[in-house]
């Protein structure tokens, strides 16, 4: 039976196998280049390239650890916005009231302005994340074959804004945000514009208004962190040539590793001839490991430098706003029936 540890581990053969079969090609035609061609002169010194070994393992170390910085900043902030939204839907609960209003309006209708108030809020996550998980030029990780051929998506690559944002707006706020470039700022606009129109009708406090604002102003903080992660990729004269520098190694490997396992092998001769012979071929499992530890290394690095890309390896704000969406509408009272459920993972995957 399988573990999670083991089943993660053969996810990851998996998701690597198109490389790993290469690599056993690159070193098969090598060791035999080597054993029938007798091509003793195709080697290079073992020492500069363990220097270019040394040097290509700091290098993935280092993107390894930016893009792990980068995933985890993203991280913090949807969980910044899972805070500030649960504070936000608890303000408009406690703060759009009667208790100052020279003249009250009725139940229903403070309940219709919190409704909207937190459908719009609803609105904007759903925008964002949107906005989140539009493509960029340098965003290449999703078209891998193996996310293709597992149909690894997020949910927004298999809707539309317009359609996911409609049920929470009214026609006019659909109208003037999807007129806007923006539109997870549009959405932020209207709320402000709408809590200062409730504020001077008095149903909402002038210093609940202000506490309000602040709330607001936290949002729009939170989404520039998140949409500068979005729009400035990691530098692409360290991604480039770290790809580069790591395919360097792994095909000047066998120049040095196959003469190495031959010079045993001679060794290995003088007590056991036919192993002695044949030693050279345990070059190829030997390099396999080697070269597919380090290409998968700078993968991991390369897919974690854009965290909201729709990979697996991404943060899954999908999961995160349905999730906060699910506390907001119960917060409101509304019914199972009502709510939506939240996002399938698939393959042990969140989005």
């Amino acid at each position: 039976m399988y573990t999670k540890k083991t089943y993660s581990i053969f996810q990851m053969v998996i998701w690597t196998r198109f490389e790993t079969l290469l690599f056993l090609i690159i070193i098969t035609l090598s060791v035999s280049a080597y054993f029938f061609f007798d091509l003793i002169w195709l080697r290079i010194p073992w020492t500069p390239l363990a220097l270019i070994g040394t040097a290509v393992a700091f290098v993935i170390g280092f993107q390894n650890n930016a893009a792990y910085s980068r995933i985890w900043e993203a991280r913090k902030i949807w969980g910044g916005i899972v805070n500030t939204s649960r504070t936000f839907g608890v303000f408009i609960q406690d703060m759009v009231t009667n208790e100052h209003n020279k003249t009250p309006v009725n139940e229903t209708d403070l309940q219709k302005e919190i409704k909207t108030l937190t459908y719009r809020h609803i609105a904007w996550m759903t925008a964002l994340r949107h906005a989140m998980r539009e493509i960029r030029q340098w965003e290449t990780s999703i078209k891998h074959k193996t996310n293709n051929e597992w149909d690894i998506r997020p949910p927004e690559h298999d809707s539309s804004l317009d359609k996911d944002i409609k049920p929470y707006i009214s026609e006019s706020d659909f109208k003037y945000i999807m007129s806007k470039n923006n539109k997870q700022t549009a959405v932020l606009y209207l709320q402000s514009k709408h809590l200062k129109f409730l504020k001077e009708k008095g149903i909402i406090w002038e210093f609940s208004f202000l506490e309000l604002e602040g709330v607001i102003q936290e949002l729009f903080s939170l989404q520039g962190k998140s949409e500068r992660i979005k729009n400035f990729p990691y530098p692409r004269q360290f991604a480039t040539l770290n790809h580069l520098f790591m395919w360097t190694f792994v095909l000047l490997l066998p120049l040095a590793l196959v003469p190495q396992f031959a010079d045993i092998g001679k060794e290995v001769s003088t007590y056991n001839p036919f192993i002695g012979e044949y030693f050279i071929w345990f070059t190829i499992p030997f390099y396999v490991i080697v070269a597919w530890v380090f290409h998968t290394m700078e993968r991991i690095g390369r897919t974690g430098e854009n965290p909201f890309e729709g990979t697996p390896n991404d943060v899954p704000i999908s999961t995160i706003a349905r999730g906060i969406e699910i506390d907001l509408r119960q917060n409101l009272g509304e019914s199972d029936e009502e709510i939506p459920n939240q996002f399938p993972s698939k393959l042990n995957t969140q989005f």
